[in-house]
């Protein structure tokens, strides 16, 4: 691993990590493990040399402008960018992701309904802590290992006015974790109807689709009106963050930006034509 950063080790070694994964929410067939990788590579091989040079020119984009100040919407521009990838990278990988996901068996479904319940009650006990302040000191944590990731070390100071910035956030755990349950419910919903009504290829594709929209923009009124304020208040603490931070943090965020900007780049000179 001598001259290579973690960031590169893990993307190399990604396909793998993530079939993994996958794997072990929904335990793959034989047939399904062969379609499973060929997609996996195909997705990587095209991410690799179309998205990591546009990740590499935002991270240059991000590095010039973390010098100075922010603003809430210059932070939630970010947010938007992201959406944007977010998006390219789904509609490559829906296709291949429904060839596997309409030929899911009942016993499939049964095992990802297990695995969900499993993360459900580490959900709670990671974010619905019955006493008030190890629920605070840990969303404390969460909210600062970012940072501190970016940044460097934060002071004592520092991170006392973080905790105040922090302490109004709409951030709900318990009705998170119920939209959490009902996106599981649509998402073993929509998979099985794929796989009882012997859906064609154009007909799983845009079910994931119309699931994974769903997923990012609740069905629910109260949901979506909930999320928007997240989303806002996110933007201003971001831009306050970053607006208390001193110039020695804000060069140490610009020389993290900078690495990762050289693994982007130099993870797509390795891609093949």
């Amino acid at each position: 691993m001598s001259g290579c950063s973690a960031v590169r080790f893990g993307y190399n070694h990604a396909p793998d990590l993530v079939y993994w994964w996958f794997d072990g929410y929904v335990d793959f067939n034989d047939e399904q493990s062969e379609r499973a990788r060929e997609a996996l590579d195909e997705w990587f091989h095209w991410h690799r040399r179309v998205e990591l040079p546009v990740y590499a020119s935002l991270l240059a984009k991000a590095r010039e402008q973390v010098a100075g100040p922010v603003t809430a919407e210059q932070a939630c521009q970010w947010f938007d960018e992201a959406n944007h990838r977010f998006d390219a990278a789904l509609e490559r990988a829906l296709p291949r992701v429904a060839e596997v996901a309409r030929r899911l068996s009942p016993q499939q479904l049964a095992h990802l309904a297990h695995q969900y319940a499993d993360i459900n009650e580490e959900l709670v006990d990671n974010y619905l802590q019955p006493e008030a302040e190890v629920r605070a000191k840990a969303q404390l944590k969460r909210v600062l290992e970012p940072i501190e990731t970016l940044y460097g070390h934060m002071s004592s100071g520092q991170r006392e006015r973080i905790a105040a910035l922090a302490a109004p956030t709409p951030f709900d755990p318990a009705r998170w974790i119920a939209e959490r349950h009902r996106r599981q419910q649509d998402t073993l919903q929509t998979l099985a109807r794929l796989s009882t009504e012997q859906a064609n290829q154009q007909q799983a594709v845009e079910a994931l689709r119309a699931l994974v929209q769903r997923s990012r923009v609740s069905p629910k009124d109260d949901y979506r009106a909930y999320q928007q304020r997240l989303i806002r208040f996110n933007c201003g603490f971001a831009a306050e963050v970053h607006n208390l931070t001193t110039l020695a943090q804000r060069r140490a965020a610009a020389e993290q930006l900078k690495d990762w900007e050289d693994d982007a780049r130099a993870l797509a000179t390795q891609a093949k034509p």
